[in-house]
């Protein structure tokens, strides 16, 4: 007998021999007692009854758990045993199921590419802003646009990348001081130069884009803005800065343009012959290096609510084509196992222990595995309701699904994909390749000196590498995408079997 039942009993015994007591008392009284003797056994009874149906519930099942907004199996939560002594967790999964349902459904149909009057109709203002042709004789895509407003005005004044960035707020402080002499006049009217950026580095986080950006910055036919991470073609031009702080505002075209002007002044120096005269300037270039801009699209969902759980129909490169159908794009991935790991380590408020990061992955997997056994591999990856569910960014290191649309839109030869692990064993060879991908010299000072670079911290190298049994997880999981990944771009490097 058990203990409960013991104690139970002993209860009742004893709440039993009180009431017999009672029973002498005369015959009214006896007749009174005996109904509430056996109100109260009845109670007792039905209580025990429900408190050990509770009890061979949470033997059988755990405690109960909120619903998930997929249908998930059983999760095994390891309690005393070491996380990596648990084969199990890894079997659990079916790992070899789930990257056979991977493989099968990577053979889907390219996505169809929206029309561009359906792009343009989406964002008048910008189609607006922007001419569908833009200078002879200028590398970058710039333009002269009229300019009606008083040039005794500050023109940066309601610029809102001022408000968080106080590096570009000092830089418009300084171009709005000689405003005026940078103005192009022609028939009675003014005009100001705009440049868009000539290439995009989009992608992928935490796989080396913040040192590449800072030694392109060191080359003298590059003339960047101050800053690096704009995050506008997919966040800031629908008013979303983080998603989770709700509507923030639309950053307008003209406050992203603004962030190329200090490029513009350059380059309009070479036009107009208003200083030097040399034409070189019309050579110069610039970009923006936005980490976000190859995958992120949850703004969709989020202007969208009605059709949230609908793939989006305009992707971020959809309207980079569309005003800028040369542009060159960069993209440097890294192995996706080690950059989930570096992308865990970043966001400190989470990185506890590389148990933590294992049980995380885990969760991951099995959210991403519901998924993908219900309905599309490339509903699954662009879903903002299953990224959001996911206590780490699995979705990040599925590079092919990505790749694949944006080759959808622009010709192969206009991206260019590199590695990480090839630009830290030789980052002179990488950036040469990426001098002569943007059709500029071979610096010297972008290859030699060592810019600000973007290194994992201190408390984050004390966690140690994360356990055999996670990285094993991951690779079995992130093998069809590689693989896949490779045949498209046919460099058996993308497999990263030598990591």
């Amino acid at each position: 007998m058990s203990v409960c039942q013991t104690l139970s009993m002993g209860a009742v015994s004893k709440r039993t021999a009180s009431m017999a007591s009672v029973v002498h008392q005369g015959p009214s009284a006896t007749a009174l007692t005996k109904v509430k003797v056996v109100s109260f056994l009845l109670g007792l009874t039905l209580t025990f009854l429900i408190m050990a149906s509770y009890i061979l519930t949470w033997d059988r099942k755990g405690l109960p758990l909120p619903p998930s907004p997929f249908q998930l199996r059983p999760v095994v939560v390891p309690t005393s045993t070491a996380v990596s002594e648990l084969p199990s967790e890894k079997n659990e999964i079916d790992i070899r199921l789930l990257a056979e349902i991977i493989e099968s459904k990577l053979e889907y149909m390219p996505r169809k590419v929206p029309d561009e009057r359906e792009v343009i109709a989406s964002d008048s203002q910008l189609f607006s802003a922007i001419p569908r042709r833009f200078l002879p004789n200028v590398k970058s895509p710039c333009w002269l646009e009229e300019f009606s407003g008083e040039v005794n005005v500050d023109p940066y004044r309601r610029n809102r990348f001022t408000l968080r960035s106080k590096s570009f707020k000092t830089v418009c402080d300084s171009l709005k001081t000689n405003f005026q002499g940078h103005l192009y006049h022609r028939e009675g009217k003014q005009y100001r130069l705009r440049c868009l950026p000539y290439f995009y580095i989009i992608g992928q986080p935490k796989c080396g884009t913040t040192d590449v950006f800072h030694r392109l910055q060191l080359h003298p036919e590059v003339k960047f803005n101050t800053m690096k991470e704009p995050h506008w073609w997919t966040r800031k031009r629908f008013g979303y800065i983080r998603f989770k702080d709700g509507f923030q505002g639309r950053f307008p075209v003209e406050d992203y343009l603004d962030l190329f002007d200090l490029a513009a002044y350059r380059i309009e120096e070479g036009l107009v012959g208003n200083s030097s005269g040399d034409h070189s300037k019309l050579q110069l270039i610039t970009g923006e290096g936005s980490a976000s801009t190859m995958w992120d699209n949850q703004a969709w969902s989020y202007l969208h609510v009605e059709e949230q759980e609908i793939e989006p129909s305009l992707l971020a490169q959809d309207f980079i084509h569309a005003v800028q159908p040369d542009a060159k794009i960069i993209v440097i991935l890294r192995d996706p196992v080690e950059r989930l790991y570096s992308d865990y380590l970043y966001f400190k408020m989470t990185n506890t222990s590389v148990e933590d990061f294992h049980l995380k992955v885990i969760e991951s997997i099995r959210l991403f595995q519901s998924c993908v056994s219900e309905s599309s591999l490339h509903f699954c990856v662009y879903s903002t309701t299953l990224s959001n569910s996911m206590p780490v960014r699995l979705s990040l290191g599925m590079y092919i699904v990505f790749l694949l649309d944006w080759l959808a839109v622009f010709h192969r030869e206009q991206i260019l994909v590199l590695r990480l692990e090839d630009y830290a064993t030789n980052h002179r060879l990488t950036m040469k390749t990426v001098f002569d991908f943007l059709g500029v010299g071979h610096a010297e000072a972008a290859l030699t000196k060592t810019p600000i670079s973007n290194t994992r911290r201190a408390a984050d190298r004390s966690l140690g590498p994360m356990l055999p049994a996670t990285r094993d997880l991951l690779r079995d999981f992130h093998q069809p995408f590689n693989l896949k990944l490779a045949s498209v771009l046919g460099n058996g490097d993308f497999l990263w079997t030598d990591t």
